[in-house]
């Protein structure tokens, strides 16, 4: 069993477990439920540098990234800095993280949110829309055809936006939907962790324009951004290189201000 199933067994009982102590309508009572969105999207299409910022305080690959990080302050030196969006890791058994984190977050910037989770269910995108996010992760290595059209459509009726998440050639196939808004290629392998940017530039050309096209994961350099711009990529997803260091919002305005004159 590789580490991306574990993950989804485990949050399988943590879903269920949700599901028969709080119901739909509890969430739907949330002062954000009715909140306007802030589209990651457009401040993407429109952006010189295309950074979406990452909170994370560890991974299954990093016992510890940053555990003491103060999510609200970290958000603020992020929307300083001038990133585009931030993605809020909310899972806890193997990320350190929570939907308190996507709440403090989204109750400190006004930047867009993307709630970085590992979804299975509806119920998962009803309490994203609650806790404040403006975007969706959805990862088509654990999702059929299906569920990406059903999960991504509900999205879209709530508002929000949807990222949906592809490895490889196969996913990319079964994924393409118009419910979606931007495509995310992971440069990492789940099974075992390496990083490749050949898997973006290798996938570019097979998504479709319609979508706005999104980096993910082992992006640690100004070159990385250069060398994969030419592919057609707007957004660049930086975590750990940020999260790793004392003061993760000024490591991002140094990067965003290099990234600017260079």
């Amino acid at each position: 069993m590789n580490i991306l199933d574990k993950i989804v067994a485990d949050k399988r009982k943590e879903v269920d477990l949700k599901k028969s102590i709080l119901s739909i309508s509890y969430y739907e009572a949330s002062v954000f439920f009715k909140r306007s969105t802030i589209s990651l999207a457009k401040a993407l299409k429109t952006s010189d540098t295309g950074i979406i910022s990452e909170f994370k305080r560890r991974s299954p690959s990093k016992e510890s990234i940053n555990q003491n990080a103060n999510v609200g302050q970290v958000a603020k030196g992020y929307e300083k800095a001038g990133a585009c969006g931030m993605s809020v890791l909310t899972d806890i058994k193997y990320f350190g993280g929570s939907l308190e984190d996507l709440i403090l977050a989204r109750a400190s910037v006004q930047l867009p949110l993307l709630r970085k989770e590992f979804i299975i269910s509806e119920y998962q995108i009803i309490e994203a829309k609650a806790f404040g996010a403006d975007v969706i992760l959805l990862i088509a290595a654990i999702l059929t055809k299906q569920e990406i059209k059903k999960f991504s459509e509900l999205a879209k009726s709530l508002g929000l936006e949807v990222l949906l998440e592809v490895h490889n050639e196969e996913e990319l196939h079964k994924s393409i939907v118009p419910s979606l808004d931007m495509l995310g290629v992971n440069n990492r392998n789940l099974k075992n962790f390496e990083v490749s940017l050949n898997t973006s530039k290798t996938l570019s050309q097979l998504i479709p324009d319609d979508f706005v096209k999104v980096s993910e994961s082992g992006i640690s350099s100004i070159d990385a951004i250069k060398e994969l711009r030419p592919y057609g990529y707007k957004g660049f997803l930086i975590g750990e290189n940020f999260m790793k260091t004392n003061d993760p919002g000024k490591s991002a305005q140094t990067f965003i201000k290099n990234l600017k004159t260079q």
